[in-house]
């Protein structure tokens, strides 16, 4: 935003990385800032508790990781036993729990088959064993692996 005299001024929004919340304000250009040090890396999901807190190990120094509910947000039903994907760190804590944009999930429950219903594109709620539920086309059937976009939740094709 350039004004009639004065140096230039820029709006910047800023992300508070450990409560989510959002400020947006007004600088001078040319004004320095920190950079925010944040940290990926890879862990394997190993099992939850009652509470609902995440255990998940390192992948690199294999020590185990608790992830509170409210940092996996709404994530949890993507999440199978023994998967692999990042935990983003900032200062030494756990702020975001990153699945992969595509998994393979094998359908633990679905209904039967139905002859006929192939033709004009039949689908059909399937669980997966994640804990997720699906709209899977009507021609798969229980203990089939199939490979999940998880950003949109939605089936992708069988896996090979």
């Amino acid at each position: 935003m350039k004004q009639a005299r004065g140096a230039a001024k820029t709006t910047i929004k800023f992300k508070n990385l450990m409560r989510g919340n959002t400020l947006e304000n007004t600088y001078r250009s040319g004004e320095k800032f920190e950079t925010a040090l944040i940290e990926k890396k890879p862990s394997q999901y190993t099992y939850d508790d009652e509470n609902g807190n995440l255990y998940f190990m390192d992948s690199e120094s294999f020590e185990e990781v608790m992830v509170e509910p409210k940092i996996v947000d709404g994530k949890e039903k993507w999440i199978a036993e023994g998967m692999e994907l990042n935990l983003v760190y900032f200062k030494g804590n756990v702020i975001e729990v990153q699945v992969p944009n595509s998994f393979v999930y094998e359908i633990v429950e679905t209904e039967p088959n139905v002859k006929g219903n192939t033709a004009q594109g039949y689908t059909k709620p399937a669980t997966l064993n994640s804990g997720a539920v699906i709209n899977v086309p009507g021609y798969l059937e229980q203990g089939e692996l199939i490979k999940v976009d998880t950003e949109k939740g939605e089936f992708s094709e069988r896996a090979k």
